[in-house]
């Protein structure tokens, strides 16, 4: 499996993936039916050191779109992101997870979006493909309310998850890629947007660009996964400072409020439950940000001791 290298290759689709082979097949499952020509994207799967091999995941693809999978050592998210995107061809890479599963017409909204915006980051909208199980629908409502409340004005976004976001590839590559210095799928999109406002460059909130995201939770898992949110906040804060860039002022409490109320807002199912999901995630991300504050501490300590 060799990437394609054609000068007019429009797209690089850009997978990370970790040890979760059935997931991965129903992304690319989703891509074979994207109702884009083939000979105008590809496809990178980052196999971020998986215990298992993924080549018989992808190989039944390979003759239906250009394939590339790579294999690195596990090093986190962000740096099997740039690892892909330093493979790519294509003009724009398009970022997603090997857990989400695009519609049909994802590249072809993304191309009518770069006509009017070439140099824009892109962010698409996130659907929940998994309704019947609270805790992704609470982990999703909160994508949503957060992209509500930084997307409010789509020609000025301030936020995109990484798992559906495009961007032109030579600024993404000008801009040195996602902060590798984050361990964990959590906070490194968000820096990155951060640092491409901070660069002076636009971004654009295009709801017609859809995925769908088959992400699911326990209450164990949900917790973890809000944690890890704190911590990756954590890593964020630390960045901006590498920057010396102001700090982020503190959000006002008719945020937190209006977060609260959301699930009563938006009409959805099992309202009251999904409001104390948001409670819950809440503690966990501000646990989780004071965990990691308090290790990077000892760690930092333990460091100097040595060095003394």
């Amino acid at each position: 499996m060799t990437s394609s290298t054609n000068q007019e290759l429009l797209f690089s689709i850009i997978i990370p993936t970790y040890a979760r082979p059935d997931r991965l097949k129903n992304c690319l499952h989703a891509i074979a039916q994207l109702d884009y020509p083939r000979d105008r994207f590809e496809v990178i799967v980052v196999d971020d050191g998986s215990p298992m091999s993924l080549e018989l995941v992808v190989k039944p693809f390979s003759n239906q779109f250009t394939l590339t999978l790579l294999k690195e050592v596990n090093s986190g998210p962000a740096t099997a992101r740039n690892h892909g995107a330093a493979k790519a061809n294509g003009k724009f890479l398009v970022f997603t997870d090997d857990d989400c599963m695009p519609v049909s017409s994802w590249l072809t909204a993304l191309e009518k979006c770069f006509e009017t915006a070439p140099e824009c980051l892109i962010g698409g909208k996130i659907l929940n493909a998994l309704t019947d199980n609270l805790c992704s629908t609470a982990s999703q409502l909160l994508i949503d309310y957060l992209y509500a409340y930084y997307n409010s004005t789509a020609q000025q976004a301030q936020f995109f998850a990484s798992n559906n976001f495009a961007v032109p590839a030579k600024l993404f590559r000008s801009l040195g890629g996602f902060d590798t210095t984050f361990p964990l799928a959590a906070g490194e999109d968000r820096e990155f947007c951060d640092r491409w406002l901070y660069s002076g460059y636009s971004m654009l909130y295009a709801p017609e660009v859809q995925v769908y995201h088959a992400h699911k939770l326990s209450l164990r898992s949900f917790w973890r996964q809000h944690f890890n949110y704190g911590r990756g906040a954590f890593y964020f804060h630390q960045a901006r400072s590498r920057r010396n860039v102001e700090q982020i002022e503190i959000e006002p409490l008719s945020f937190y409020f209006n977060l609260l109320r959301y699930p009563l807002s938006v009409r959805s199912q099992h309202p009251v439950v999904l409001s104390i999901f948001f409670v819950i995630s809440q503690i966990a991300n501000i646990t989780g940000f004071f965990w990691e504050r308090s290790h990077q501490k000892y760690k930092d300590l333990t460091t100097s001791q040595t060095v003394a």
